[in-house]
């Protein structure tokens, strides 16, 4: 009885000391944690800071090197996913783990040791979602589906689990802001229940908003624990940096700036590639030099396909299209667009953006070895290896990259330090059209500004910008004007001046979206 009593009074996680080596770099430095039953608890730091190593080694994907781990008051081994389900421990992880060929249903299946039917996971995904504000067609292929959409699956497939400590990698970085609302009704139920939430993510805001108590890493080491509601967003971005983070300055281009049209889409329309895919109709969009667009809109409403079809990943029947820097290249592919002068950034990092495990070295000259076919091959294509290997140095240094060796493969980095290794990629070529699908998802406080003002710098050097984004906080910081997706359709854009989150959200929820205007400008 008394043993019982002890487990109850006990924090619910206890970490001490625990500390994992790739290596020679300490990744997590004898962290001390703990979580107590019915509490958001909230992990900070920057990217590479230790924070997915250590929620890792709790949900048994790591072993540690030394230290330990209590559940209930009780040490644990942690020796697989599995076994951190069956303690009670769930987690949503930043990349997400699905099936491309399978439902959403099927892959939450696979996840449950139970014998439950499809149709009844499908029933209760179906319910989840809708109780939760997360619309999902249980019966959608995960390939069809946008990254908003697949991360719907993974929060739903968690609380399936009804575990009794839920970890959240980011689990607002594709939600809009509505989805979000609802995503913290959901766990201030789940706390008011008794469970425990170990939140991690970047909007500090979110973290101010919903936790009890943060624990605050930096450089692997545990730096500082506080109350966020009583912190400022700048402070505690100072104790994970360990400075003040640099502001983003957008000043406005310049007013005899010439405006030329670098890209210019006229009239796009495209028919659904698969069952649950959206139809793009009659998209008309000017991007100017000098100048940055947002796309704002829900996920899943056509943003995937328009990038796609701007990238040239879907080719264009007509030419005319798409047109960059006034000539068209409708019927160009991708590696022809970036000879064209145009850079892609596609929303998923890891097997789009980038081969999980190839070399980031290796990674620059995929992406790159038509465009600088020069410098990077020599006689009878011989891959000039040093010529690349200092390039990946230039823009790891250029964009802050945190690495764990000196050319590690691009799974081994965290979510946020490969996002600007790609994106640093892409503007080391200065190109005259740059096209951004989500720069800053899952990216800390500091890396983002770095990267926004990036983009706003590439674009006042007169080039052409255009930033897709979930993150409306985002697009009001560096946008000259932001137009609105819905339901494959994309409105007029709006001088941001005239923009208001009322006006944008509106239009993002299908109020008076109209075709762009044919011929309109950017702002």
């Amino acid at each position: 009885m008394s043993e019982q009593r002890n487990s109850a009074a006990a924090p619910l996680l206890e970490v001490r000391g625990l500390t994992k080596v790739f290596g020679q770099l300490k990744a997590c430095d004898a962290i001390d944690l703990t979580i107590a039953r019915g509490e958001i608890h909230a992990l900070l730091g920057e990217n590479g800071a230790g924070k997915s190593t250590l929620v890792k080694m709790l949900f048994g994907s790591l072993e540690p090197a030394s230290g330990e781990i209590l559940w209930k008051g009780e040490p644990v081994t942690v020796t697989s996913p599995g076994h951190a389900r069956k303690l009670g421990i769930g987690m949503v992880f930043q990349h997400f783990s699905l099936f491309d060929a399978l439902t959403a249903a099927e892959n939450i299946m696979l996840s449950l040791d139970d014998d439950t039917s499809i149709i009844e996971i499908a029933e209760k995904a179906r319910q989840l979602s809708a109780a939760y504000g997360l619309p999902l067609d249980p019966y959608a292929l995960v390939g069809d589906l946008s990254v908003g959409e697949r991360q719907r699956i993974e929060i739903i497939r968690c609380l399936l689990q009804e575990p009794e400590l839920i970890i959240l990698d980011e689990p607002t970085s594709v939600l809009t802001p509505q989805e979000a609302d609802k995503l913290f009704e959901t766990l201030e139920r789940l706390r008011a229940e008794g469970k425990s939430i170990l939140y991690i993510s970047h909007r500090l805001e979110e973290v101010k908003r919903m936790c009890d108590r943060a624990t605050v890493l930096r450089h692997g080491k545990v730096v500082g624990h506080c109350d966020p509601r009583k912190e400022t967003a700048a402070s505690l971005a100072r104790m994970m940096v360990g400075n003040d983070v640099q502001a983003v300055v957008r000043e406005a281009p310049a007013a005899n700036a010439a405006r030329q049209p670098l890209l210019e889409v006229r009239g796009l329309s495209r028919q659904p590639a698969g069952p649950f895919s959206i139809p793009l109709r009659d998209i008309w969009l000017t991007v100017n030099a000098g100048e940055v667009v947002g796309i704002a809109g829900v996920a899943g409403n056509g943003q995937g396909e328009f990038f796609e079809a701007i990238s040239g990943e879907v080719i264009q029947r007509d030419a005319a299209v798409v047109r960059l820097r006034g000539k068209d290249a409708g019927r160009l592919d991708i590696s022809g667009r970036r000879l064209a002068g145009a850079a892609f950034v596609p929303e998923e990092r890891l097997g789009h953006g980038a081969a999980p495990r190839m070399k980031l070295s290796e990674n620059l000259l995929l992406s790159r070895f038509k465009t600088d076919a020069k410098a990077f091959l020599g006689g009878l294509g011989l891959i000039r290896t040093p010529v690349i290997a200092q390039a990946a140095k230039r823009i790891v240094s250029e964009m802050d990259v945190r690495k764990s060796a000196e050319d590690p493969e691009a799974a081994a980095l965290s979510g946020g330090n490969l996002q600007k290794f790609i994106i640093g990629r892409e503007l080391d070529r200065k190109p005259a059209v740059m096209v951004v699908n989500q720069p800053t998802w899952g990216v800390d406080a500091g890396a983002a500004a770095r990267i926004r003002q990036a983009l706003i710098d590439l674009a006042r050097s007169g080039s052409a910008v255009l930033v897709i984004s979930q993150d409306l906080d985002e697009l009001f910081e560096v946008s000259d004007a932001i137009a609105v997706m819905h339901d494959g359709q994309l409105s007029a854009p709006i001088p941001v001046a005239d923009a208001t989150l009322e006006r944008i959200g509106l239009l993002m929820g299908g109020a008076d979206v109209a075709h762009g205007e044919h011929h309109g400008e950017a702002a």
